[in-house]
């Protein structure tokens, strides 16, 4: 399955630069908002800023999350365990593996 390697591969960089920039731009937004003066409560723009901190948040938690079945799924190649649900045992259908490699269950399950 060297096709799924490289795949796997390119969605860990992808994962991992994600992951990079989110946690950068989460840095950037609490020095800004500590700098600042404001108060979320009933500063106008205090809601934006509260609101981006979750939507990066959020983001961020997803991103390491498939970071962290992309790396679950390459050591699963490398097991040999790769393709099959880890419910029923089955072969995961080489579609579902095509749009997410990082599949852990078959179509039924």
């Amino acid at each position: 399955m060297p096709g799924h390697r490289a795949e796997l591969e390119r969605l860990q960089a992808e994962a991992s630069l994600e992951i990079e920039t989110l946690e950068q731009d989460l840095r950037a937004l609490f020095e800004a908002s500590r700098d600042d003066n404001a108060d979320d409560e009933h500063d106008p723009e205090g809601a934006t800023i509260a609101y981006e901190r979750a939507q990066l948040t959020a983001v961020l938690t997803a991103a390491r999350h498939q970071l962290a079945a992309v790396v679950e799924a390459l050591s699963c190649l490398d097991a040999g365990t790769y393709g099959r649900c880890e419910r029923c045992g089955s072969s995961i259908p080489a579609e579902r593996l095509a749009v997410r490699p990082f599949a852990t269950t078959c179509v039924t399950c």
